[in-house]
């Protein structure tokens, strides 16, 4: 049976009343998808979470009227700056089988990889991080974490100790241990972040290289790299805590930046280290930086 999909972009705040709202208008399903590759994992019984740009993707049959429904859509109160959607044929297929098959080994540079656990790893000699997607997001298809990836690979981490702040899925933590780091500390606000990255971690064999903390546990040290692939504001407004975990000399990269925020999360830095050229990856960046 052949599908059309209506994908409206919103907000946090937002999200339920859109989703109601497709419901009504005929929708015979809805879901939630990030906009961006912000990890969210399975709430706490009776808990309900959104992204904060949330996109809400109702599935509606292809006879349905779907002008009414988009003037509708356009009409609604809550956009009150305007909408943004889009519409969508979908065919009649497996779609289980179709996610499966568009999920493929993602290289990162010179010799990192990532690999989906159904797909052959295209290169055994390379460096090969096994992480299935799932409720721990973060497999680095977003910009955000591929410009991470990417900087991991070109740097000597031999025997380094490296700070993974907001480490969700822990793909970056992993990677930097199967590139050469001794030791990751991997740090989250969420209970689940760390139960992901721990299993992770033993899926890649690393489980005894790293430590994962919540922030009230989190210990007192300064490592030789400290990524942070979060968002502008906590990064500005964590400046401070993220800051003295890296030692003089030590390197910093952060990420989860609009090009417009650049400005603002250097300014939060700046004092204490010196910033490289801005990566640029869509209109995504990523500072890296070596303290003084």
């Amino acid at each position: 049976m052949p599908w059309i999909q209506l994908r409206v972009h919103s907000t946090e705040k937002q999200a339920e009343q859109v989703s109601d709202m497709l419901m009504s208008w005929g929708a015979q399903a809805v879901s939630f998808v990030d906009a961006a590759d912000t990890p969210i994992y399975e709430p706490m019984p009776g808990e309900v979470l959104y992204w904060t740009n949330t996109v809400v993707v109702g599935l509606f049959d292809a006879e349905h009227p779907m002008p009414k429904v988009i003037r509708q859509l356009e009409q609604a109160a809550i956009f009150k700056q305007g909408v943004q959607y889009k519409l969508e044929q979908l065919e009649d297929k497996d779609w289980e089988r179709e996610w499966m098959d568009n999920f493929h080994p993602i290289q990162f540079g010179k010799r990192l990889w990532v690999c989906p656990s159904w797909r052959d790893i295209p290169d055994p000699a390379a460096v090969n991080v096994m992480l299935d997607p799932g409720l721990a997001f973060g497999t680095g298809t977003h910009p955000t974490t591929a410009l991470c990836m990417e900087w991991l690979d070109a740097q000597d981490l031999s025997q380094s100790t490296v700070v993974d702040f907001g480490c969700g899925s822990g793909i970056l933590g992993i990677a930097a241990l199967k590139l050469g780091a001794a030791r990751v500390i991997g740090i989250d606000i969420d209970p689940q972040a760390i139960e992901a990255s721990k299993a992770n971690a033993e899926r890649n064999g690393v489980a005894g290289q790293i430590e994962l903390y919540l922030p009230k546990d989190q210990p007192s040290l300064q490592a030789d790299v400290v990524v942070a692939n979060i968002l502008a504001g906590p990064l500005a407004e964590l400046s401070t805590i993220i800051s003295a975990y890296v030692r003089s000399g030590g390197l910093l990269a952060l990420s989860g930046i609009l090009e417009s925020q650049a400005e603002s999360v250097i300014a939060a830095y700046q004092a204490e280290f010196d910033f490289d050229p801005v990566a640029v990856k869509e209109e995504w960046i990523r500072l890296t930086a070596r303290k003084r």
